[in-house]
Formats: C-alpha cells, sequence, structure tokens
C-alpha cells in the first residue's frame, strides 16, 4: 500500500522534532538519515537507544535509513573500509527497528576521469558485495541517482544492474534537473528526469520527491515545491499511480535546509513549517492525480 514518509532532519534536528512534525502530517514513518547532526548509524548506542525509545513511544516507524554508505562523499580511489564499518553498524539497528529498505549509493564520480572510465568493475564488485550483505540480513538497499557513478545517467544506472543482480534503485524526481546527463555527447546538457525515470522506472521500488529548476548563467540550482520545478514530479508520480505503485513516496523539500550545503540554513521554526507545507501540497498533488485517474 503506497505510504507518504520523509526526511524529517529537514523539518528538525532532534528526534522529538522529527517525530512532531511527522505527527503534525498524520504520517507514521521517518525517512532517517541524520539526528543530532549524526547519521542513524553513527550515533553511539546510548544515543540510538534513545532515539528508538522516542519512535516507539510515538508510534512512528523508520521506513528506511538514509544512509551515507557509498555515497558522493566516498572515493572509489580510498579503500570501502567506511562504506563496510557503516553497513555493518547500520544492519542490527535496522533489524531492531525493523526498517526493511536502505539508501545507498555507488561512490562519487571522478572529477579528473572520463564518464567511461570511472573504475566501473571496482564499483560493481563493491556493491555486489554490500547487496549481499543486506540480502542476507533480510534488508533491501535502494540505489540513488544521486551525485555518484549511477546517478550519471540512465544509461549508467542500467549497467550498474545488469552488474549488481538484484538491486533495486530508489528515483529522486529531482536530482536529474541539476546533474550533467554523462550519457550525451559534450557539453553534457543537464538530465531530464522522465527520460530517466522511463528507462529505469521497472527497476524502481521507492521514490524521493524533490523539484527544482538549474540556473544555466549562474551555474546553480534553485529548489521548489513539488510541481513547480523541472523534476516532473507531477508526470512521474502519475506514472506510478497509473501502474499500481504501492511503495514509499518519500519528500526531501530542500527548502530551508540542503543537507550536502551548510551554507543553506534557516530557524527551525520555518525548517518546521517548509517541511510540513511540502508534504501537504505532496498529499494533495497525489489525491489529485488519484482523481484524475478514477
Amino acid at each position: 500500500m503506497l505510504y507518504l514518509t520523509g526526511f524529517a532532519d529537514e523539518a528538525a534536528v532532534g528526534i522529538e522534532g522529527q517525530i512532531k512534525a511527522t505527527r503534525e502530517l498524520g504520517w507514521s514513518n521517518i525517512e532517517s538519515r541524520n539526528v543530532d547532526g549524526k547519521n542513524i548509524h553513527d550515533l553511539s548506542d546510548e544515543d540510538f537507544d534513545r532515539v528508538a525509545g522516542k519512535l516507539s513511544d510515538a508510534g512512528v516507524k523508520i521506513n528506511c535509513f538514509g544512509s551515507a554508505i557509498a555515497n558522493w562523499g566516498k572515493k572509489i580511489t580510498d579503500p570501502m573500509d567506511s562504506s563496510l564499518a557503516e553497513t555493518r553498524r547500520a544492519i542490527p539497528r535496522m533489524q531492531r527497528l525493523g526498517t526493511k529498505l536502505v539508501r545507498i549509493m555507488s561512490f562519487a564520480v571522478l572529477p579528473d576521469r572520463a564518464p567511461d572510465d570511472q573504475m566501473e568493475e571496482e564499483r560493481f564488485r563493491r556493491l555486489r558485495e554490500l547487496q549481499a550483505m543486506f540480502t542476507d540480513a533480510g534488508i533491501t538497499p535502494v540505489h540513488e541517482n544521486c551525485m555518484n557513478y549511477g546517478g550519471m545517467g540512465w544509461t549508467y544506472t542500467l549497467r550498474m544492474l545488469e552488474n549488481v543482480p538484484g538491486m533495486k534503485l530508489v528515483f529522486d524526481t529531482g536530482n536529474p534537473v541539476f546533474t550533467a546527463d554523462y550519457a550525451k555527447p559534450k557539453p553534457w546538457p543537464r538530465q531530464s528526469a522522465w527520460e530517466f525515470y522511463s528507462h529505469v522506472k521497472e527497476h524502481v521500488v521507492y521514490v524521493h520527491i524533490k523539484d527544482g529548476t538549474w540556473v544555466e548563467a549562474t551555474q546553480k540550482q534553485i529548489f521548489t515545491h513539488a510541481g513547480e520545478g523541472n523534476g516532473d514530479v507531477r508526470r512521474i508520480l502519475k506514472d506510478l499511480l497509473s501502474r499500481g505503485y504501492e511503495g514509499g513516496i518519500s519528500i526531501e523539500p530542500h527548502l530551508a535546509v540542503v543537507f550536502h550545503d551548510a551554507n543553506i540554513t534557516s530557524s527551525e521554526a520555518v525548517k518546521f513549517s517548509n517541511y510540513v507545507e511540502y508534504g501537504r501540497r505532496v498529499e494533495r498533488m497525489i489525491a489529485e492525480l488519484k482523481t484524475e485517474l478514477a
């Protein structure tokens, strides 16, 4: 059954505020990334116990770990020790919380190498190892099309899927808007979210909702409410609903705070209200689309 969730660390730093924003929306799930400034797999055992207790008391679940495993901060030229350690810490915590999904990536793009010289085989080998660790524990890793190898374009994602059997995807609607399409000739244009989604949708089991526009003159991204940018959010959601999609829809507004850009911050009150408003707008969009499809 389709359900709504989100990166509640964009609503509040602490777990209490994240739970409050989730309950304000009438939701029962959080895609957990950071709590008190640390990824959920990096919290101390004591802090994790406290977070788990707060969630249990509130009746709120963690549907997905928004992990840092193999993400854009990890180089394929470095040992994978940190991602292995994060995986080993994440698994027992996910099992305790009953969390079945974990967001992973495919290591940062090497900026000094051509698109067809990105150490593919080593990436695939590492991803197969991570995939096995999670699946053996009854957990599904989902790869995000972010600032990593698999996010370079839909052809790269498909190549990855061919070489990492069983890998599933979380598709982020906003990331293509800001990402060069290395599947096309130079000068690389920005990606089309709809084109990317259309080629990989059979493998998508989870969705991140983000939207925005790319300003070519300044080479900067501007984040917007869902449906107001170039992320084809409405079109993608309509296609998902028409195909009977029953997974999670996770909001990642980036309006008041951007996880990977410390320069973009807002007061706690603004973050909270923006997150809740974003969630309500996505709810309305889904309701409208269901009516159109009825």
